[in-house]
């Protein structure tokens, strides 16, 4: 990617009964124009007697997207929402001013061998949008708008990007591609970003001004205009980002805001239980002990 301006590691982080690789936030780049957290799942190999349980747990001020490479995961939550995730599917959720939800395996599967790779990732929302009503959107890998271009596939997962549209109801200006190049091309993608731009890669490798860039990492744009890059065969990269906001985000746990005030509130009302539950689900995930909460840069 031409004009890099930061290298993100992935880090290794425990979710309770699983590891993942940590991408966002970091501490020298907290945001990508809204997307203010991402953990790369896997890939992973679970036995008959290990599944993925991440019980009822809250979020406040973001939407998420679930986007699985392998595997499946079933999503629950407060609104009544109980829909499996499958490869491909785009899981969205926003949170507005609160909604719980639980994400495990499937029950048919659990007494079975079984892979699970993806990426989870939250994407804080504008201010006056931080406290709307909790909504769901699930689309089928079939709404998700794909196309190819020679020997490069594209798929838009969210927002807008390179002409077209996905179909997911975004609330403020991004774009989240999938890039998959089965021979070496040049992808000259910047002058059709809008906002901040990164890049994930997830196989291959990239070049960009003489250096080669392997997977697992991060890779951001000083000005996405500047976003050109060559893939090697057999490269999948994500390029995300958008307009950032003007206000910095606080994020502690689950929760995301522009007010601290709003988190501590977050806070109390967890700990007392006044979140809303979810049908069928019993127990939580308690607080976390830790002190306050992470500051957002702009």
């Amino acid at each position: 990617m031409s004009n890099i301006q930061l290298i993100v590691e992935e880090r290794s982080a425990d979710i309770g009964n699983f590891l993942v690789g940590r991408l966002l936030p970091f501490r020298e780049k907290r945001m990508v124009g809204p997307f203010i957290f991402i953990d790369h799942m896997g890939p992973v190999s679970m036995d008959d007697h290990h599944n993925m349980d991440i019980g009822p747990h809250p979020h406040i001020g973001l939407s998420t997207l679930t986007y699985l490479i392998e595997g499946s995961i079933m999503h629950r939550d407060a609104l009544g929402m109980v829909v499996e995730i499958k490869p491909g599917e785009v899981n969205w959720m926003t949170a507005g001013k609160g909604i719980t939800h639980s994400e495990r395996t499937p029950d048919y599967l659990r007494g079975l061998d079984k892979q699970l790779h993806g990426l989870q990732i939250w994407v804080a929302l504008p201010r006056d949008k931080e406290e709307m009503e909790p909504s769901f959107y699930h689309a089928s890998k079939e709404e998700i708008p794909e196309w190819t271009e020679g020997d490069v596939t594209y798929k838009l997962v969210a927002g807008t990007a390179l002409g077209h549209t996905s179909p997911v109801p975004v609330y403020s200006p991004l774009f989240f591609l999938e890039i998959k190049a089965t021979s070496r091309q040049t992808i000259h993608a910047g002058q059709q970003l809008q906002g901040e731009a990164g890049m994930y890669i997830l196989e291959g490798s990239v070049e960009s001004e003489g250096h080669t860039y392997e997977p697992k990492r991060i890779l951001v744009a000083k000005e996405s205009s500047l976003c050109e890059f060559t893939m090697n065969a057999g490269t999948t990269v994500y390029l995300f980002g958008g307009e950032p906001f003007p206000e910095q985000r606080f994020i502690f746990w689950n929760f995301v805001s522009s007010s601290m005030e709003r988190i501590e509130k977050a806070k109390d009302d967890w700990t007392n239980q006044r979140f809303p539950t979810i049908p069928g689900e019993t127990g939580y995930i308690p607080l976390p002990q830790t002190s306050a909460a992470v500051k957002q840069v702009k």
